[in-house]
C-alpha cells in the first residue's frame, strides 16, 4: 500500500503527472478511456473515466443492477491534484550576473520552506510543427533552486522575514547568459527541426523524494502530500471495493489551491456533465438523474491540521485532531466544510461498521478557516456531503508529513464508503 502512494507522490511532481499516473493505474486495473466528445455506451459492471484538461481524471464503476435500480445513487469521493507551487512566466530567464527564473505563485504555499531545495521544472510543453499543435507531459532532468541569503548578510532572517515573490523566490538558473536559450531544455521534446515550443504551464516543485521518519518509521514525509495522499487513496478505495449497488466516483480535480474557477475544477461543470452522462447513458432522464443525486453522497477528502508538537496551543481545546487517531470528520459553522450533524452521524455509521478509526475537526473559534473542494461541488450537484482528512502537519509546506497507520484507515474508510448502501425512508436512514 505504501509503496504505491510513495511512487505516486515522487512522480505527481504537477496536477499534469498526477493525472497521467492516475490514468496509467487506471487502465492497468480495467478501465476504459471515455472522451467527452463522444457518445458513452455503459456497461453495468463496468469501470471507466474521463480526463479533462489533462490536470483533471473522473474514474466511476457501475454497478451490476444500475440501470434498473429504482434507488440509483451516486458515491463520490472529490479530492484534488493540484499543490502550491511556482509557475513560470513567458520569457522567465531574469539575466544578470547569474540567470534565475521569472515565477510568480501557484497557491498559498509556505514559500520559506521551498529554499535550498532541490527543485524541478514540471508541468506541460505546447509544441507546434506545420501548424498541429502537440501537447507533452515534461518535467526537467535537472534541478535550480532558490538560495537563501546568509545570515551575516540578512541579520534579521531569524527574527523577521516576509518573501517578497517577486525578489526572493527566484530560481537560479544558470552560471551565465552566453548562448543561452531556454528552450533547449525541451529538445527531446521535439520530433524535428521545424517543430517548436509555443507555450507551456510549467511551475517549480520540491523533488525531494518521500522518506518515512519517527522511531519505528511510523511518519511519511514527502512533498504534495495534501493532496496527493487523497487522490491515490480515493483510487485505492475504488478498486478494493466490490461495488455491488450504485455508482462510484473518484473525481480527482485539478485548481483547488487557487479557488477551483476553472472549466477543470470542483466549481466548474465536469463533475456535473459525468455524473448527467452517466444517467443518460443508463437510460435514464433528467427526472431520474436528479432523482439519483438527490439520494447521492459526497466525501470531500483534503486533509486536516494535526495537532502541533511545538504548540499544541493553535488547536481547538476539545477537539485535539492526532496524527494517529484515525480518519479525521471536518465541520465548521460557516460552512467552509460540508460536513452538518446528520451527515457526519451517517459518516461515522458506515466507519464504525467496518472498523474504520476516525476523529472530528474544527478550527480554533479565534482562526479563520481554510476552505475545501466539497463546496465548490455541491454548488453544482446538490447532494449530502461531508469533508474528511489524513491529519497532517506543515500543511502547504514543501514537505508535509502525516502518520502511515491513518493512510491505511483513510484507504478501509473510502472503501466501506463505496460499499455502502445509503437509504431514507420516512424520515429514518439506513446505512447497509
Amino acid at each position: 500500500m505504501m509503496n504505491g502512494l510513495k511512487e505516486f507522490l515522487a512522480n505527481s511532481l504537477t496536477a499534469y503527472q498526477a493525472c497521467d499516473n492516475a490514468k496509467t493505474l487506471l487502465l492497468a486495473n480495467g478501465f476504459t478511456q471515455l472522451s467527452e466528445t463522444e457518445t458513452w455506451q455503459l456497461q453495468e459492471k463496468g469501470r471507466y473515466f474521463v480526463s479533462r484538461g489533462g490536470s483533471s481524471v473522473i474514474a466511476f464503476t457501475v454497478g451490476a443492477n444500475a440501470k434498473t435500480d429504482a434507488d440509483l445513487a451516486y458515491k463520490i469521493v472529490a479530492s484534488h491534484t493540484d499543490s502550491p507551487a511556482l509557475k513560470l512566466k513567458e520569457n522567465p530567464c531574469v539575466k544578470g550576473a547569474y540567470v534565475t527564473l521569472n515565477v510568480e505563485k501557484y497557491g498559498g504555499g509556505l514559500w520559506y520552506t521551498f529554499f535550498d531545495r532541490p527543485l524541478k521544472i514540471a508541468g506541460r510543453v505546447i509544441l507546434r510543427e506545420n501548424n498541429r499543435l502537440f501537447i507533452k507531459s515534461y518535467q526537467s532532468d535537472f534541478y535550480v533552486t532558490i538560495p537563501s541569503q546568509a545570515i551575516h548578510i540578512n541579520r534579521e532572517a531569524n527574527e523577521k522575514f516576509a518573501v517578497n515573490a517577486q525578489v526572493d523566490l527566484l530560481p537560479l538558473f544558470a552560471l551565465n547568459s552566453e548562448n543561452l536559450s531556454f528552450d533547449e531544455m525541451f529538445a527531446g521534446l521535439k520530433t524535428s527541426e521545424d517543430c517548436q515550443v509555443v507555450s507551456y504551464d510549467l511551475f517549480l516543485v520540491n523533488a525531494d523524494m518521500p522518506y518515512t521518519f519517527g522511531l519505528k518509521n511510523e511518519f511519511l514525509a514527502s512533498p504534495r502530500v495534501d493532496n496527493l495522499s487523497s487522490v491515490y487513496s480515493s483510487m485505492e478505495g475504488l478498486l478494493a471495493a466490490k461495488n455491488t449497488r450504485g455508482i462510484c466516483v473518484a473525481a480527482m480535480l485539478d485548481n483547488e489551491e487557487v479557488g477551483s474557477l476553472t472549466a477543470q475544477g470542483a466549481d466548474g461543470d465536469f463533475m456535473e456533465n459525468v455524473l448527467r452522462r452517466i444517467a443518460y447513458a443508463l437510460g435514464k432522464d433528467d427526472e431520474g438523474y436528479y432523482q439519483a443525486v438527490a439520494k447521492s453522497f459526497l466525501l470531500s477528502a483534503d486533509n486536516a491540521h494535526a495537532l502541533h508538537p511545538n504548540h499544541p496551543e493553535k488547536s481547538d481545546p476539545t477537539n485535539k485532531t492526532l496524527m494517529g487517531g484515525g480518519v479525521v470528520i471536518k465541520a465548521h459553522a460557516s460552512k467552509a466544510y460540508v460536513t452538518d450533524g446528520l451527515s457526519a452521524a451517517i459518516l461515522k455509521t458506515v466507519f464504525d461498521k467496518a472498523n474504520v478509526k476516525h476523529q472530528a475537526f474544527f478550527n480554533r473559534s479565534d482562526v479563520r478557516s481554510g476552505s475545501t473542494l466539497g463546496a465548490a461541488s455541491l454548488r453544482h450537484v446538490g447532494m449530502r456531503g461531508a469533508d474528511v482528512g489524513l491529519a497532517q502537519l506543515a500543511m502547504h509546506s514543501a514537505c508535509e508529513c502525516f502518520a502511515i497507520a491513518d493512510y491505511a484507515e483513510m484507504v478501509k474508510g473510502i472503501t466501506a464508503f463505496y460499499d455502502s448502501v445509503i437509504t431514507e425512508k420516512e424520515r429514518e436512514i439506513v446505512v447497509e
